[in-house]
């Protein structure tokens, strides 16, 4: 089992900047490839950031050069680092596993980031 809590969402006015942070606990040495999802009303859930040990990142183009995930080791939170926010970035942002199938995953509560014009 994996516990997952997310903070740091808030409102920001657009060019601000934000941090998210994921505390994990549980089986989390088990866990290889971790991420943030985002998603906004009316639409699906997106993968903004992903990283796997050893520090390999992947990003869509849509928030590549502004956001930035981190995680140090299995034992300390992941970040999420957000610049040059923009009112499309708004959403409830998540913390997620990432483990192919048959596995499941273990998701956060999520915290809330709007952005303002």
């Amino acid at each position: 089992q994996v516990q997952l809590v997310e903070s740091g969402g808030g409102l920001v006015q657009a060019g601000g900047s934000l941090r998210l942070s994921c505390a994990a606990s549980g089986s989390i040495f088990s866990i290889n490839v971790m991420g943030w999802y985002r998603q906004a009303p009316g639409k699906q859930r997106e993968l903004v950031a992903a990283i796997a040990n050893g520090g390999i990142t992947n990003y869509p183009d849509s928030v590549k050069d502004r956001f930035t995930i981190s995680r140090d080791n299995a034992k300390n939170p992941m970040y999420l680092q957000m610049n040059s926010l923009k009112p499309e970035d708004t959403a409830v942002y998540y913390c997620a596993t990432i483990r192919p199938p048959p596995h499941g995953n273990y998701w956060g509560q999520g915290t809330q980031v709007t952005v303002s014009s």
